[in-house]
């Protein structure tokens, strides 16, 4: 293996063994490079790394492919198979697992942040805590200024048709981060419809469902931006995801409650 095509693997033990002094370990002698890391309370495995063909992973080749298995919020494992990397769980409980293919341009960024979700979700205290998987009802949603105009979207309405990739519900909080030029939380949404049927497929899209979405709020001032979503471990927005308790909480010092 090359070190190019080793980076995030080797990027994966370096974080592991630094947050949660997690070593890399090879159950299984016939495949030597296969690698579990293990909650340090639980001994469970939280991530497994393998090399298989891609054919046994659905891919149209049988180059060999580089992949992570992660624990998953199932409430978010739909936006994230939607993405180009991520495939259904390779030998794992598809329902609570994600396989990610490394080295295949999924950012180690956000391949940390979800490393970071299966440590939690496989640790002692969580099988321990009923509201672990709680259904999220406050969320941060991405918009793509290239795609779309959603400044002057809401210049025009304060309601808006949006494409729904999760399990969002009628009266859900929707964060809207804008990308560049903006990078940051821009405006805070109410959900006032889900699931309205809507086909439509490019290059770049794909919707089954569209959401209407209220402009509750404005962040014109004060900028939400990515060093603060990063002091709240957000990392990287790239689809659908619960917003951190805690940077809710900075949003609504800095704006006040609505």
């Amino acid at each position: 293996m090359s070190k190019k095509d080793g980076d995030q693997r080797q990027e994966i033990f370096d974080y592991a063994r630094q947050k949660y002094g997690s070593e890399p370990d090879y159950p299984w002698s016939s495949y030597p490079t296969y690698a579990a890391l293990r909650h340090t309370d639980s001994k469970k495995w939280y991530a497994l790394l393998m090399t298989v063909r891609g054919s046994a992973l659905g891919l149209p080749s049988d180059e060999r492919v580089e992949i992570l298995n992660l624990k998953c919020d199932p409430l978010l494992k739909g936006s994230l198979l939607m993405k180009e990397g991520f495939l259904p769980a390779y030998h794992m409980n598809k329902g609570s697992w994600i396989t990610v293919c490394l080295d295949r341009g999924v950012e180690t960024e956000e391949i940390l942040t979800l490393l970071d979700m299966s440590y939690e979700l496989t640790g002692a205290k969580a099988r321990n805590q009923k509201d672990t998987l709680r259904r999220i009802s406050h969320w941060i949603v991405p918009a793509n200024p290239r795609y779309f105009d959603i400044e002057s979207a809401f210049e025009a309405s304060d309601e808006i048709l949006w494409k729904q990739s999760s399990s969002i519900e009628v009266g859900d909080t929707v964060y809207m981060y804008v990308a560049a030029p903006y990078s940051a939380i821009r405006y805070k949404c109410e959900a006032v419809e889900v699931k309205i049927p809507y086909r439509y497929q490019s290059e770049k899209v794909r919707m089954k469902y569209l959401m209407k979405i209220r402009k509750i709020r404005k962040f014109d001032g004060v900028p939400i931006d990515r060093e603060m979503l990063r002091r709240h471990g957000v990392v990287t927005v790239r689809g659908p995801r619960g917003i951190p308790g805690g940077l809710e909480e900075e949003i609504e010092k800095i704006y006040g409650k609505d």
